[in-house]
């Protein structure tokens, strides 16, 4: 329970930051009770999920997860020809928000297949399109290569910025007010507010790379994603993941929180926990 913990502050600091912003700046009272709502169920999720065993499991759990990336684009809803949400019991969630965190772990967790599982989600990135989904996927290699040095990643990283750049050419929307680019329009009325929310980013991206019970690719893939979606909502008109309101990236990294801690099914790495 304690090693847990560290897995809980670095998903807390963020989103407990996001919420006070959002309380502060006079965001609907909806905002605050789904992100408490969201934050509240991934808390469970990190301190009492029960371990999934088994590399079969854990494979079945990455096709799954790779599927639901791409459930958008059968079902929608589309808005100016793109589609990166499904609906879930009346809520409407970002695909890559939910799934992807989760991939990055399993990825990073299985060395033969890490290159295939993060070139899948590039895919849906591509298709959606979605520049975000796509830096979380080129980071995440970027992580994964600088924890293990596997050359097949630097291919994987290289075809992600690009892919990245093209959708976002393609797949930019209107911001919403509390949701996308939350620190550049912080920043030009509330300078000091938008460095706190910053700096909980940045405690939450160094607490995911050193402080987690996970192994180093694990730390190094999920602190990967998280500076790729961040880097995405500074850039251009994407979700401010934690900071913001969304449900879907607080459930995201709550799940993918609750993997790595229980260990992993496939063979030990020889970077396991250094």
């Amino acid at each position: 329970m304690k090693a847990r913990l560290g897995s809980l502050a670095a998903l807390a600091v963020p989103v407990l930051a996001g919420m006070a912003y959002l309380a502060i700046a006079g965001a609907p009272s909806a905002f605050l009770v789904i992100n408490g709502l969201a934050f509240v169920a991934a808390m469970v999720a990190i301190l009492a999920f029960p371990e999934v065993a088994g590399q079969k499991v854990l494979r079945i759990l990455t096709i799954a997860l790779i599927a639901i990336l791409f459930v958008p684009l059968a079902t929608g809803p589309w808005l100016n020809g793109i589609a990166r949400w499904f609906t879930l019991g009346g809520f409407i969630l970002h695909s890559g928000a939910v799934a992807f965190p989760m991939l990055a772990v399993l990825a990073a967790n299985d060395e033969d297949y890490a290159p295939p599982i993060l070139l899948a989600a590039l895919l849906a990135a591509s298709l959606q399109p979605d520049a975000a989904l796509g830096l979380a996927v080129m980071m995440t290699a970027v992580g994964l290569y600088n924890a293990e040095r596997d050359w097949r990643l630097v291919p994987v990283a290289g075809v992600a910025l690009f892919a990245s750049m093209a959708a976002g050419l393609r797949g930019e929307l209107p911001a919403q007010p509390f949701v996308e680019r939350v620190l550049v329009q912080l920043a030009m009325t509330q300078p000091l507010a938008a460095f706190g929310l910053a700096m909980s980013l940045l405690a939450s991206f160094l607490m995911l790379a050193h402080a987690i019970p996970a192994a180093k690719p694990v730390r190094h893939a999920l602190a990967g994603s998280l500076f790729g979606f961040s880097l995405a909502a500074l850039v251009s008109n994407y979700p401010s993941i934690l900071i913001g309101y969304g449900a879907a990236p607080i459930l995201g990294y709550g799940l993918a929180l609750a993997l790595p801690s229980r260990g992993s099914a496939f063979p030990p790495r020889s970077s396991s926990l250094e």
